[in-house]
């Protein structure tokens, strides 16, 4: 069996009775942090910022005159995913990596209002760089990280020096469109924001479960989905405190949900990091970013074989319909598989054709994590953006 559809009977468990875990997931009302003091590398500093906007853990590198090169990570994590890539930074620059609202060292009491899309993350970022009297810096984005960096680049241009994607989440949003122009399967959203959060993931959370004893533990999610076998990462431990240093709750993580009449018969609430990114909040990204001034020169670099972020995203309730693993599936001209390559690619090029440029590279054997399973590579491509975006 394929690592692939290794990912995809996991997904089948998790997903059957996907109403009836809801229901068990969203009755904490109040945000948890399980958040553990994670050991930072030699050459980090760890610090507690607070800004008029948020207070939270904030990972240092380099030197503070140095040019800033800020950090954000992806869901299921922190900060603390970007140390090794912080400290390879060339000589010169220096590293800033905020733990993001609803996740981490951030306070618990401050939650992401999924109506605004990225817009609570995007303007924590804006508020730290005042804070730091930075007034521009590159940015780079993974995963989750990349969906906020779609939001900067529109609302705030004139901060950025460079933008740097690691295979981001679609400027469309999470599941739910049908094509490249991010057309949503359903008026509502249906199939969309907090009913696909893994249940049996969060309980696992909940339980600091470090065991590969299921398929829906931390440990088996980043060997089986993030990252892609054989690699295991040697900082494997402090991944998993990560991992279990998301907030829990209603209004973090699992987040709020909403019936529908529509197939998989939930839509997205209003609170948390995994309504935010339904396509139903994320707002019409592609026409922003046209008209955003000045474009700077955008990297996008994703793994070959990827199967968190892709045009059949293991996660995807249209993948999973499609496949049969989710029943009375509607066909796939009502709900296919989201093209969120396909759509990534076709936004930048609308980007590139009202005058900005970026480049798209592909990693050969590697999975969502790239600055992780492929530093040496990763490094060379990524130093060679931002020391050109500097001059």
């Amino acid at each position: 069996m394929t690592h692939y559809m290794k990912a995809l009977r996991s997904f089948s468990v998790a997903y059957s009775g996907v109403l009836s875990m809801l229901v068990v997931c969203t009755s904490e009302h109040h945000a948890i942090s399980q958040v553990q003091e994670i050991p930072v590398l030699p050459g980090i500093k760890a610090q507690r910022i607070t800004t008029h906007r948020i207070g939270t853990r904030v990972l240092l590198s380099g030197e503070e005159q140095g040019i800033p090169v800020v950090f954000l990570h992806g869901n299921l994590s922190s900060a603390t995913w970007w140390e090794e890539t912080m400290l390879a930074l060339p000589k010169g620059f220096r590293g800033i990596a905020p733990d993001l609202r609803g996740f981490g060292g951030a306070d618990t009491s401050k939650y992401v209002d999924a109506r605004r899309g990225a817009g609570d993350w995007a303007d924590d970022v804006i508020a730290l760089l005042d804070h730091l009297n930075i007034p521009k810096a590159h940015i780079v984005g993974h995963s989750l990280g990349g969906y906020v960096v779609w939001r900067v680049m529109a609302d705030y241009p004139e901060r950025l020096l460079s933008v740097t994607l690691v295979a981001p989440g679609s400027p469309f949003g999470f599941g739910g469109t049908k094509d490249t122009n991010g057309t949503p399967c359903y008026s509502d959203f249906a199939g969309t924001g907090s009913g696909l959060a893994n249940a049996l993931l969060i309980d696992a959370i909940r339980r600091h479960d470090r065991s590969l004893h299921s398929p829906f533990t931390p440990r088996a999610a980043l060997r089986n989905v993030i990252v892609k076998p054989p690699y295991i990462p040697v900082r494997e431990e402090e991944f998993l405190s990560s991992m279990m240093s998301v907030h829990l709750g209603e209004k973090a993580l699992p987040g709020d949900a909403v019936p529908s009449k529509n197939w998989t018969g939930f839509a997205p609430g209003v609170w948390g990091a995994v309504n935010a990114l339904s396509p139903k909040y994320a707002g019409d990204m592609a026409e922003r970013l046209v008209r955003a001034v000045p474009k700077v020169p955008v990297l996008w670099i994703r793994g070959a074989d990827d199967i968190a972020v892709s045009n059949n995203a293991a996660s995807d309730i249209g993948t999973l319909g499609a496949r049969g693993i989710i029943p009375n599936y509607p066909g796939s001209d009502v709900f296919p598989p989201q093209p969120m390559i396909d759509q990534t690619r076709t936004v930048l090029e609308r980007y590139k054709r009202a005058g900005g440029s970026y480049i798209e590279v592909v990693l050969k054997n590697c999975g969502h994590t790239p600055y992780l399973e492929q530093p040496k590579e990763f490094n060379s491509i990524f130093h060679m953006h931002i020391r050109s975006a500097t001059k």
